[in-house]
């Protein structure tokens, strides 16, 4: 049974007490990125769809993506969470790579209006406590016709027990499950959804903003 996250009821109290959560394990998150080869091949399927020359990485976490990125791009980042801004500076210094990162929440993305061709959001949106106003913002900065990369959990399409079951797992965990499909066609989108691991629950979401009325079509 598909049973959709309630917005939380005070956004600031949810916003603050993931921001703790990520502070105490950015080290340990760091090495699992690093480790886990399940969870780099997730967040490397959103590179594919990158399109230059000026790419917003939104959440960047450790800054995996961003030290994939190739090269001749002009990379940005947004975090909102300290310890992971500071790792992702090191891993960047560390091969030498530059992006210009910041510090923001995606509710106000500190950035102007269709100033991107490409903004990425991987395993974050289940993260922010107002998916309509997160959904706004990402598509404020991203030009018409640039491409949205959208990777998060959701629930499987075929309805599988195992897949309903690791979701309410993720749900459990304190994220929030929303209908991205909604969320995007509401926000000017058209997109394709795939379902890319996590028994069915991981999903790569690949939209093109458009100026006129949206249409969606899953993948």
């Amino acid at each position: 049974m598909t049973r959709y996250s309630p917005e939380p009821s005070d956004p600031r109290a949810f916003t603050l007490a993931f921001d703790g959560t990520y502070t105490r394990v950015a080290t340990l998150y760091d090495l699992t990125v690093k480790l886990l080869p399940t969870w780099r091949r997730w967040l490397r399927r959103a590179l594919p769809y990158v399109e230059g020359p000026r790419v917003l990485d939104v959440s960047f976490g450790t800054g995996y993506l961003l030290t994939q990125m190739p090269a001749g791009l002009e990379s940005y980042g947004l975090d909102y969470n300290a310890a992971l801004i500071e790792t992702a500076r090191r891993n960047l210094r560390r091969l030498q790579l530059e992006a210009r990162l910041a510090r923001g929440t995606v509710e106000a993305l500190p950035y102007a209006d269709a100033c991107f061709d490409t903004v990425l959001n991987t395993m974050a949106f289940s993260g922010y406590p107002d998916g309509a106003k997160a959904m706004g913002e990402l598509s404020r900065v991203l030009k018409d016709d640039g491409r949205l990369v959208i990777i998060d959990v959701g629930y499987p399409e075929d309805g599988s027990w195992l897949g309903a079951r690791a979701t309410r797992l993720w749900q459990l965990a304190g994220d929030i499950i929303r209908d991205l499909p909604a969320l995007l066609a509401a926000g000017g989108f058209d997109f394709t959804r795939e379902e890319i691991g996590g028994f069915g629950t991981v999903h790569l979401h690949v939209a093109r903003k458009r100026s006129g009325p949206s249409r969606s079509a899953r993948g």
